[in-house]
């Protein structure tokens, strides 16, 4: 099945207030007050209409929940959609940092090192299926007297 040129998401604002107001089960006053207080900020049109997204009704019915089932106040919801919204924005800056810490290791060839003891007896970083050198022939010479 072809997709058409306009393919809403959650976040693309198509719902006028009486019909999101239905869809939330509220009047619309009480959508233009959260609007007001910051609760819910609908998309606006050019001329000042508020639209909103089935994402923004989502966060209604969820206002609605928390208010009347759980019997939170409108600024402690407010207080919760914050931290909700600073956990967001913090576990997207940990993959941030994570995939930036991942491509140094690679960068820096220490995504697959280990170590080993070399047969001098030192500490040698190598990469996966690389092996410490062998000790190379020694070009010293010795000689043994066994009168000593």
């Amino acid at each position: 099945m072809a997709r058409s040129a306009f393919s809403p998401d959650d976040e693309t604002p198509v719902f006028v207030i009486s019909v999101a107001a239905e869809l939330a089960g509220m009047h619309a006053q009480t959508l233009r007050q959260y609007d007001r207080i910051g609760l819910v900020t609908p998309s606006r049109t050019r001329g000042g209409g508020r639209r909103y997204s089935a994402a923004d009704v989502a966060r209604l019915r969820e206002v609605q929940r928390l208010s009347q089932d759980e019997g939170v106040s409108l600024s402690a919801i407010q207080r919760i959609f914050e931290l909700e919204h600073q956990v967001d924005a913090l576990r997207a800056r940990v993959g941030e940092l994570t995939e930036e810490l991942e491509s140094a290791r690679i960068a820096l060839g220490q995504g697959s090192r280990f170590f080993a003891v070399g047969s001098g007896g030192d500490i040698v970083a190598l990469r996966h299926g690389q092996r410490p050198r062998p000790r190379t022939a020694s070009q010293a010479l010795v000689l043994w007297d066994p009168r000593r």
